[in-house]
């Protein structure tokens, strides 16, 4: 791989704003467009820019394969950990009511309730985004046994 400084100092600059960018998505998809999965793909696509840039192996080393397959799963988890919370406070399965600090005002419980299931999404989604990109990128080398 070519040495291309402005590429490489591009993508380190660009990356850091890149995650926030997908924080404030995720953080404000109840209130406007946006949400887990579009924050989860955002996230996925900083990781992305830098293996076209650095090189697959590298972001492979602080992002190691198992580690994505594990936010895949893990995103499932929280996801369905949310539906069984809601059950176990005596609610109906995703039934966001559960959560709220003041019974007389349940639709607070809704705010928390939704961000912990596109919380979900995004683990998720990132976990999937990731292992795809791996998977093309990775084609026509030899296979690793992680």
């Amino acid at each position: 791989m070519r040495e291309e400084i402005i590429v490489r100092v591009g993508a380190k600059i660009l990356a850091p704003f890149i995650i926030t960018f997908a924080l404030y998505v995720h953080f404000h998809g109840d209130y406007s467009p946006g949400g887990g999965f579009q924050a989860g793909v955002i996230l996925a696509a900083a990781f992305a820019l830098l293996a076209l840039v650095y090189g697959l192996d590298e972001v492979q080393r602080v992002l190691p394969p198992r580690f994505v397959r594990g936010c895949a799963a893990l995103g499932v988890l929280i996801f369905a950990g949310a539906g069984v919370a809601t059950m176990a406070l005596g609610h109906g399965y995703l039934a966001y009511n559960a959560f709220a600090y003041d019974p007389a005002h349940p639709e607070g419980g809704q705010h928390y309730g939704i961000l912990l299931v596109e919380l979900g999404v995004l683990v998720t989604v990132f976990g999937v985004m990731v292992s795809v990109f791996y998977l093309f990128a990775g084609r026509g080398r030899r296979e690793d046994p992680q």
